[in-house]
């Protein structure tokens, strides 16, 4: 290009600054014989390591092969190691795979097949629970009391929780039942969300839902976001600035602690994920009064002192739904289930 444009008049100096090299490195260039690659820091370079195409060929078509047609690159490439042969690493069969759209599930078995819940709302309290159980340390070394917690996810309140020396579906059910008649929920329908360990699955937890009318509902094998709630208040609990510096002596300093924090989250602490009212004010419904007050008291403040406003105010509506599980192409719900504490 240089060549091109010094032969039609073009001087040498701007020529060179518009392609972004400089004229000592074109006198270099004509003064040597070879055609040296392009030197530039931004110039497109071909990797040093890239697969040439025939190599490529090889790769499918070995992968092709009858005796390789059921099994992955991490099968193929150590059969043609111990034959002797060595063509590319697993990741780059899987590499090349991909790119001939051929890397999909080798084999007569079904693929594992593991697809996000479907998302349950809740438009009001005591549609939505979810449940699980967390250790809470002893003076014992290896031994632990066992707090089972349920929660409701559209007011975030602790309708029931108990302590005990161990797991057990049993112990999960009596929890439950408790919480069930305390709430008055008979008659209303209503869903219980846990994760999927022994407890939650319990021949006697199980038949209490079903005595009780109510639908069980579990998150996916070892994925803890499908029980967010439950996690995000176990946070709480354990980060809460009252939580014993030392481990617990006995079930019953235990069970007199929580009982405080129970107190305490649900009267007094501000929740950020329901406009910053307590768990228990949106449980019985008083948030939209409060919510409605601190609208007013801010655009009262804004009339009195506009300069002081860049935009709106802080918006103070009143969370209508809530969503566990909500799925990633839908925004409203993603925003509508923010699982903070």
């Amino acid at each position: 290009m240089i060549e091109v444009a010094c032969s039609d008049g073009a001087r040498l100096a701007p020529a060179c600054k518009m392609v972004g090299i400089s004229e000592r490195t074109v006198q270099r260039y004509r003064q040597s014989a070879e055609i040296k690659p392009d030197g530039r820091k931004d110039a497109a370079r071909a990797p040093a390591n890239k697969l040439s195409e025939q190599e490529r060929l090889d790769i499918i078509s070995t992968a092709n092969q009858q005796k390789f047609a059921d099994l992955p690159p991490s099968q193929i490439v150590p059969i043609l190691a111990d034959a002797g042969e060595y063509l590319a690493s697993e990741s780059t069969f899987y590499r090349v795979l991909l790119e001939k759209d051929q890397l999909t599930h080798r084999g007569k078995a079904k693929p594992a097949v593991n697809n996000r819940p479907e998302p349950i709302l809740a438009t009001g309290p005591n549609q939505l629970w979810s449940w699980d159980i967390t250790y809470l340390p002893t003076t014992v070394k290896g031994l632990y009391f066992y707090l089972y917690l349920i929660l409701d996810i559209y007011s975030r309140k602790i309708v029931g929780w108990e302590v005990y020396n161990e797991e057990s579906a049993e112990y999960a059910a009596r929890t439950f039942r408790k919480a069930y008649l305390r709430e008055g929920v008979a008659g209303q329908s209503l869903i219980l969300h846990s994760d999927n360990g022994s407890p939650m699955k319990g021949a006697t937890m199980l038949g209490t839902l079903q005595k009780l009318g109510v639908i069980p509902s579990f998150s996916r094998p070892s994925v803890s976001n499908d029980n967010a709630y439950s996690e995000a208040i176990f946070r709480t609990l354990k980060y809460n600035p009252g939580y014993p510096d030392k481990p617990f002596n006995t079930l019953e300093e235990a069970r007199q602690w929580v009982t405080k924090f129970s107190a305490w989250y649900n009267n007094t602490h501000r929740h950020s994920a329901i406009k910053f009212v307590t768990p228990a004010q949106r449980h019985k419904g008083e948030d939209n009064i409060i919510l409605a007050k601190r609208t007013v008291v801010y655009e009262l403040a804004k009339a009195k002192r506009p300069e002081r406003w860049s935009g709106n105010s802080r918006n103070w509506a009143h969370i209508k739904t809530v969503t566990l599980n909500p799925q990633k192409s839908d925004h409203n719900l993603r925003e509508s289930s923010k699982v903070a504490v």
